[in-house]
């Protein structure tokens, strides 16, 4: 909106030229959802105390979180609000692919408040059906599948990381692919929720990656030059990249242990689906399980722990996902959380090495 407003008076003040640019834009992006989530924290938390929206800690987890029980959860809802506020602020509202990733962040968000508000209003832990939960997460990612799909010159093909000539499309299944990797990273990133800023953390993690290939995506001498898949437009992301860099910053300040509040499914989805959602649109979407790695792994912890338990009535892990078999293990809380986002950081960088490696 700031963009739209002020850059086409650059015509009469140079000044004004500086909105031009991308980097300028996400930089100031990030700052503003940072310092509107900082500043709005104490008083969303003490609200939310008010109101008694409080985390119930499942009864079969580590006996360690029982002294998590009444923290403030839902607080997602402040980390939207505040990547919204601030993408509509910097972005170029005219373009498509930020309505979308808004999209995305507005209705993964909105199932992941259902599935808060269920949890908060019966006193347990499980919220809204699987089945429910992810039928209407297909549904979303349906919506962003099929908007893609019909771009004129939407590209269908997949690229793979260190292999510049391997582009196989997918072409009339590339949408059930999109789903697939939407609906993954949502709930790849809802299952990797269980510790004190361990999502928080590898989401900026991740965003703040993706804020890099979405501006080399949407620039086309860098594009040309590193051999990436150009597409007009997507540069813009980066900006929103920002706002979730930023946004993650603020919202870790309050969530790091001890946590003073969580950010819910309202959070975890919603930023796991949008993660999915901007790989899709940058053509990185294999690269994101690269950089996710760690979302990845929590998540195959889920479902080898649950296949071995039906087809051997053994478990492979303690407890799944893997981050509470740690802490079975012995292994305190905050050892965990920075251990993961260090791998984190290794898989980022061995994600941006592909660049050149091809």
């Amino acid at each position: 909106m700031i963009y739209n407003l002020l850059y086409p008076l650059h015509e009469y003040f140079t000044v004004f030229n500086v909105f031009k640019y991308i980097t300028f834009r996400a930089i100031y992006a990030t700052v503003t959802a940072l310092l509107l989530t900082l500043l709005l924290g104490p008083v969303f938390i003490a609200k939310l105390k008010k109101i008694g929206c409080a985390q119930n800690v499942r009864e079969d987890g580590p006996s360690t979180h029982r002294v998590k029980e009444g923290t403030p959860t839902s607080g997602g809802l402040l980390i939207l609000f505040s990547i919204i506020i601030s993408s509509l602020l910097w972005a170029d509202i005219t373009n498509h692919y930020v309505w979308i990733m808004l999209f995305s962040l507005a209705g993964m968000g909105a199932i992941g408040f259902l599935d808060d508000y269920k949890k908060i209003k019966y006193g347990n832990s499980k919220g809204i059906k699987a089945r429910e939960k992810l039928s209407l997460q297909i549904i979303v990612a349906s919506v962003i599948a099929v908007l893609l799909y019909l771009e004129p010159n939407f590209n269908t093909h997949l690229s793979f990381p260190f292999f510049k000539n391997i582009l196989p499309d997918l072409g009339a299944f590339y949408p059930f692919f999109v789903v697939f990797v939407i609906v993954g990273a949502s709930n790849a990133v809802n299952l990797t929720d269980g510790l004190d800023g361990l999502a928080t953390g590898l989401v900026l993690i991740v965003s703040a990656t993706y804020l890099l290939f979405a501006y080399i995506t949407g620039h086309f001498g860098l594009a040309e030059y590193l051999k990436v898949t150009y597409i007009p437009g997507t540069g813009e992301l980066a900006i929103i990249c920002g706002a979730m860099v930023g946004a993650s910053m603020g919202f870790l300040w309050y969530n790091t242990h001890p946590a003073q509040i969580f950010m819910g499914d309202v959070g975890s989805l919603a930023l796991g689906g949008s993660l999915g959602t901007i790989a899709v649109i940058t053509k990185h979407e294999i690269l994101l399980a690269v950089v996710g790695g760690v979302f990845v792994v929590e998540a195959l912890s889920v479902i080898f722990q649950v296949g071995s338990f039906k087809l051997r009535k053994k478990r492979i892990f303690q407890m799944a996902p893997i981050h509470h078999h740690f802490e079975l293990k012995g292994w305190a809380e905050p050892k965990i959380i920075v251990r993961f986002w260090i791998a984190g950081i290794v898989l980022a960088l061995l994600a941006i090495s592909t660049l050149k490696l091809r």
